[in-house]
């Protein structure tokens, strides 16, 4: 293979790679009303990393979701408006907050992870184990790039 077919090539799988994930992206945002029809896909992903991590601060959610300050705010307030998340005293320093689940929170995430997993096992029912090891591997991968 020429470098310039080499180079077209990867051109186009960059291309297809970006327009499936933009697919992916649109397909779970459509889809976060079914997780809970009063939250955004971003303030379910809050409490997915919470859960997964345990308490955080505002900050760190920013961080992680390159989100501004203003955006977190906005979406704490509604998670703790519906009982989801509380705020306590950081033992780190007295000063900051961090955000916890509360048992409500725990339940929620627990559904929407619940209703996830069932989705994906419908989506990949022809898929091989390899393939989706594969594709775990390679997600994975992506997502530790920076």
């Amino acid at each position: 293979m020429s470098e310039e077919t080499a180079s077209r090539a990867r051109d186009e799988a960059i291309h297809t790679i970006q327009r499936e994930l933009t697919a992916f992206a649109r397909r779970a945002r459509s889809r976060a009303a079914e997780l809970h029809p009063q939250l955004s896909l971003v303030a379910f992903s809050m409490l997915d990393l919470m859960a997964e991590r345990g308490p955080v601060r505002g900050a760190d959610l920013a961080a992680y979701f390159m989100l501004d300050k203003s955006t977190v705010s906005r979406q704490v307030g509604s998670l703790e408006k519906l009982g989801f998340i509380a705020r306590e005293a950081d033992p780190e320093d007295h000063r900051g907050q961090l955000l916890r689940l509360t048992p409500a929170g725990e339940q929620a995430v627990g559904e929407a992870t619940e209703r996830r997993r069932l989705a994906f096992l419908a989506r990949f029912t022809d898929w091989e184990d390899a393939d989706l090891t594969r594709l775990a591997g390679y997600l994975a991968r992506y997502n530790e790039a920076e």
